[in-house]
């Protein structure tokens, strides 16, 4: 999927998943929104050195490029730089949908997280990972399943992410 969206040029990478708890939590419901831990920032860094690498391969001359040496220091700080800006920018756009989640949700919002999910490692763009509630909690699984739960969900995605561009629009 990190691939796919880096092919792509996306200027958002999100993922929306159930959550689930073992049996003796069955009570659990709500949101959670994740965005990349910082443990793997210095990893998504490489990743990222390595494939503007390849640039250098590339036979036509494209100005933007030009006279750019990825491997120098001051590219370094460049990369690290966007990457900090990447992570802001996944953490606005995860309070903003959390905030929703917050007011709409019937299981509320538990908040803005960090962790080192594989999906969310080596995004070149802002990334976030929605759970939207807890298939183990009944009510809360009745909800997510049902056709008005997920056009619901949907809504508050979507108006978080408006209510994130409106704030804040993605820099060209």
């Amino acid at each position: 999927r990190a691939k796919f969206a880096n092919d792509m040029d996306a200027d958002y990478f999100i993922s929306i998943h159930c959550n689930a708890m073992p049996n003796n939590h069955k009570h659990i419901r709500g949101t959670e929104t994740y965005v990349m831990g910082l443990h793997k920032a210095e990893d998504n860094l490489a990743v990222a050195q390595r494939e503007n690498a390849a640039i250098l391969l590339e036979t036509s001359t494209d100005e933007h490029y030009n006279k750019i040496d990825f491997a120098s220091p001051a590219s370094f700080i460049m990369l690290n730089h966007l990457q900090d800006q990447y992570m802001q920018q996944s953490i606005a756009l995860a309070k903003s949908i959390e905030d929703e989640f917050a007011i709409r949700h019937p299981g509320k919002s538990k908040g803005v997280r960090q962790a080192g999910f594989h999906v969310l490692h080596q995004v070149s763009m802002p990334g976030i990972l929605i759970e939207a509630g807890y298939m183990t909690n009944t009510d809360e699984e009745k909800y997510l399943c049902s056709e008005s739960g997920q056009w619901q969900i949907a809504e508050m995605i979507a108006d978080g992410i408006v209510n994130n561009l409106s704030t804040k629009p993605i820099s060209p």
